[in-house]
């Protein structure tokens, strides 16, 4: 089967940068997504991310769960980490409750501020072991089993979270270390990718899936993911000028450091850009698209996915 024809890819879009001015605003955004086609809303997550920044990960999908019956939504990724696993297993659940089969859940160890892992107690140091060990109380609470757990980080006696998400809410892991990729392995269900070639994508989905079956997880239904900001414009030098002073504001890091891989121009020069992540085994394509407008974002983003999936 040609990868790009696959019914399982999906590809969705981030949120605005700025957010929204108001519900009207949000919801006319999410119709925009829908009526284009596009599969999910993507949101990143964070406490006090430089200064104060950033949205609850979880509070975000949602609410932006419940401004559509069906759009889908993909927290890309949650900083695990920093929060009690028995309180995210609730949170999970009762979203999944309420919005069944639309939430994938990205995980990720954070890193880029090391004060806002402090500011809750976090040793930035040990923030890798720390989510390993909320994961391995995580998923077999969101599998409806109990869990008697006292380890290095989190004590979780005698516990266990109902209803169970029905389907299962599928776990990513996000990031671009051999050690995420591990993670992704061990104890997630796909590895979601940034920043990376198509080679090193399928080496590390290969990874992926040689770490699970020393691991004897042998029935893993891979979701591997690529989760990406791209400039749109009539050129690639357009794309660029409206991508570059977006992701220096975000990031605070000149334009230079992502300019590799960051595709740039027309939507057909993206999904080109794109498609041999396909081909390497991605099966979600997640956005972060930057454009003149917000309609334009949007637009875009829903003519990269129909060329990716023809």
């Amino acid at each position: 089967m040609n990868p790009t024809s696959d019914p399982d890819i999906r590809v969705g879009v981030s949120l605005p940068p700025g957010g929204f001015a108001s519900r009207d605003e949000a919801v006319n955004y999410v119709g925009a997504v829908t009526d284009g086609g596009l599969d999910h809303l993507l949101t990143a997550d964070h406490v006090a991310f430089f200064g104060g920044r950033g949205m609850d990960g979880l509070t975000t999908v949602s609410w932006l769960a419940g401004l559509h019956p069906t759009i889908g939504v993909y927290l890309g990724v949650y900083l695990l980490a920093l929060r009690h696993p028995v309180a995210v297993a609730r949170q999970i659940s009762t979203l999944a409750l309420h919005a069944p089969g639309r939430l994938t859940f990205g995980v990720g160890v954070g890193g880029e501020d090391r004060h806002e892992m402090e500011v809750v107690g976090v040793d930035p140091a040990t923030r890798g072991r720390q989510t390993d060990e909320a994961l391995d109380v995580l998923r077999p609470l969101l599998a409806g089993r109990t869990v008697d757990h006292r380890g290095d980080f989190y004590d979780a006696p005698d516990v266990c979270i109902h209803p169970a998400p029905s389907p299962p809410v599928p776990v990513t892991v996000g990031g671009r270390s051999n050690a995420a990729i591990d993670r992704a392995g061990r104890r997630g269900d796909g590895w979601l990718a940034t920043w990376c070639s198509p080679a090193r994508f399928a080496e590390g989905v290969a990874r992926a899936k040689q770490v699970a079956a020393d691991a004897e997880r042998t029935d893993v239904s891979w979701r591997h993911g690529y989760q990406i900001w791209v400039g749109l414009g009539d050129t690639p030098d357009e794309g660029a000028s409206v991508l570059a002073p977006a992701m220096e504001k975000f990031y605070g890091t000149p334009y230079a450091a992502f300019e590799r891989y960051s595709p740039v121009g027309t939507p057909a020069d993206i999904a080109d850009w794109l498609r041999p992540y396909l081909e390497a085994g991605a099966r979600d394509i997640n956005l972060a698209p930057i454009a003149a407008t917000d309609a334009n974002r949007v637009a875009g983003a829903a003519e990269v996915r129909r060329l990716l999936l023809t």
